[in-house]
């Protein structure tokens, strides 16, 4: 068996470092052998002579084409059995390939692995324990930023697999595709994960599997750029994937979910960002184009898919404490939290 890990880099060569010495760290299960593919977002860091005098194959791009289209890029030179997608500021537990690779092992019907993901700055806290969606189309990285806990030592089964660390195996990409282009930075994973779950083709979350995540890195902690393009690709998730009927079947959560996101980059003081992303999400759904077959899927199983990562969001809320958004949106939609008033 071969494992390809797959890395865009944009412009920080010691967070790159930290990360291919880290996957020279891991256990090899027993038979596999490694590629690591360096995709470089055209960077003037020195990544690409570092990279390949550390035994990466490098794929130069001659401008910086964002995190989907290099990730494609990667996967489509890479010739292992399974592929790792990663960020290029995240390091590995020994033991993370092992673990991966034995849940899907295990399990034959998963056609994807990813573990509990800490912050590097703060190892008691979660960066992410798998993405989950809500009805209304905001998505929210689970236990992001919470104390790690009991709640997030449970393997489950996923739909929506984290590009931060996720171990795939290779057919998934043969039957769901590649990750949508449009998507310049973040969503692209909430978007793969949609036609995955659409496919009915599942993951499963393996939290004794552990890798650190420096994050934020792209566009910076609440930065212009960042609520930008989030605003904009949340505009293109209801566009792609939400039918007339069911965009009216959700219309409250959607306005409600929207109106939240909204107050929050206001609140940060980010108002003209999400107006831009406003335009630029109506611009890029223009572009983008509504498929018949998969509006079709849609309007037959994305409630179901909805209904239960929205009841997900809600379990993980409830266990760990809610936050405002979530409280507000539960709230308003008319499933007020227990304990909540």
């Amino acid at each position: 068996m071969r494992v390809s890990f797959v890395i865009p880099h944009r412009e920080n060569l010691p967070m790159l470092q930290a990360a291919v010495s880290s996957l020279k760290s891991l256990a090899r299960p027993e038979g596999w052998s490694f590629e690591v593919i360096l995709v470089d977002n055209a960077s003037a860091d020195g990544a690409r002579q570092w990279a390949e005098a550390n035994d990466c194959r490098v794929l130069p791009l001659e401008r910086n084409w964002g995190f989907g289209a290099a990730v494609n890029r990667g996967i489509d030179s890479s010739s292992g059995n399974f592929i790792v997608v990663m960020n290029d500021d995240v390091e590995f537990d020994a033991d993370w390939l092992e673990r991966t690779q034995q849940a899907l092992q295990e399990d034959p019907q998963a056609w994807f692995a990813c573990g509990k993901t800490l912050s590097y700055a703060d190892r008691s806290r979660i960066d992410g324990a798998g993405d989950a969606v809500c009805r209304g189309g905001a998505s929210w990285r689970v236990g992001h930023g919470r104390p790690d806990g009991a709640a997030f030592d449970v393997p489950r089964s996923v739909f929506f697999p984290s590009a931060t660390a996720t171990l795939f195996r290779r057919d998934f990409f043969n039957r769901v595709g590649r990750f949508d282009e449009t998507f310049f930075a973040y969503l692209e994973d909430v978007e793969l994960g949609l036609r995955a779950a659409l496919a009915g083709l599942s993951g499963v979350y393996v939290p004794e599997a552990r890798a650190y995540h420096h994050g934020s890195r792209t566009g910076g902690i609440w930065s212009a750029a960042m609520v930008r393009w989030i605003t904009g690709h949340q505009i293109v998730l209801l566009a792609k994937f939400f039918p007339a009927g069911l965009l009216l079947r959700f219309g409250w959560n959607i306005f409600v979910s929207q109106l939240l996101w909204a107050g929050l980059a206001m609140r940060r003081r980010q108002t003209i960002a999400w107006a831009r992303g406003m335009l630029l999400g109506a611009r890029l759904a223009a572009k983008t184009g509504r498929n018949r077959e998969t509006l079709h899927r849609s309007s037959e199983q994305l409630p179901g898919i909805l209904t239960d990562s929205e009841a997900e969001i809600e379990r993980f809320q409830q266990q760990t404490g809610f936050d405002a958004f979530w409280t507000w949106y539960f709230r308003l939609t008319g499933r007020l939290p227990q304990g909540r008033k």
